[in-house]
């Protein structure tokens, strides 16, 4: 799997000097598989450039779009997406389980009037909002785990396994906190085990955690720090930006999970996921 970042800021889209290197687009990440397959994790703003690369991509008609929630940060890009408004595209959006009527309301409701000039109903592009049983998503050849998401109102994380490698991507989780429908600590441990690559919400730090964002759906730079190296996995990335967050506390951030990965004796690799990342799996 080759995996591109096109946005990785969380709750507000941002912009300035001081967050460059890591970038202000919201979610939206780019997993290629090795036949090619398009897979695109959520459509906060950063989709919009991605939709414009896309375009000179002729090749690709179909479009995986696996939503995690429906939080405006992870669907503001959708309106702003081209190949949305093309005929020459079938998209496939998919979720959790039993998310086909809301996947259609989460992506329509921000263009209805007088949200948005343009109402969902006028995009040209095919549209396929199905959804399967048995815990699994289909993806080409490839079948995608969602993992429920301990977050405010809900959602999912995903596994991606594909040729014995493993990418996990869970973002909007908050560790130490169970909100209705989320998994206990150990769950989400379990899923991290055995991953090639975690990317992990690691919005706040523990002082921002414990005085006042406790409770609001995200985790700190040491709790997601520490759930990668128990699980043992080789590369951690934080995500999730703060958008208050600058290059220099991130960077801050990081040397904090580092020093946490030194004191286990962990050979866990902790990095920043930033904007325009690649990364191979």
């Amino acid at each position: 799997m080759k995996i591109r970042i096109w946005g990785c800021r969380g709750s507000l889209t941002t912009a300035g000097r001081e967050i460059v290197r890591y970038g202000g687009y919201t979610t939206c990440v780019e997993v290629r598989l090795e036949d090619g397959t398009l897979v695109i994790i959520d459509s906060g703003s950063g989709i919009h450039k991605l939709g414009n690369i896309l375009l000179k991509e002729p090749s690709i008609k179909e479009i995986f779009l696996l939503l995690t929630h429906s939080h405006w940060d992870h669907l503001t890009g959708f309106p702003f997406f081209k190949p949305a408004y093309l005929d020459r595209y079938l998209i496939r959006v998919r979720g959790g389980p039993d998310a086909k009527t809301s996947l259609h309301k989460y992506l329509a409701h921000q263009m209805d009037p007088p949200y948005f000039p343009v109402e969902f109903k006028l995009l040209r592009a095919g549209f396929d909002f199905d959804t399967e049983d048995g815990g699994g998503i289909s993806v080409g050849k490839l079948r995608v785990t969602p993992i429920p998401l301990s977050h405010p109102n809900g959602g999912y994380g995903y596994s991606f396994t594909e040729g014995g490698r493993k990418f996990v991507f869970l973002t909007d989780n908050e560790l130490g906190f169970p909100h209705p429908g989320g998994l206990r600590d150990e769950d989400y441990l379990e899923s991290a085990r055995g991953a090639d690559l975690l990317f992990h919400d690691a919005q706040y730090s523990d002082e921002e955690y414990e005085t006042r964002t406790r409770g609001w759906g995200h985790s700190s730079y040491t709790a997601a720090a520490e759930l990668a190296i128990k699980a043992g996995v080789p590369r951690f990335g934080t995500f999730h930006h703060d958008p208050d967050h600058s290059d220099a506390e991130i960077d801050s951030s990081i040397r904090h999970c580092r020093s946490i990965a030194r004191k286990h004796g962990s050979r866990t690799v902790c990095f920043a996921v930033g904007e325009g990342m690649e990364l191979t799996v």
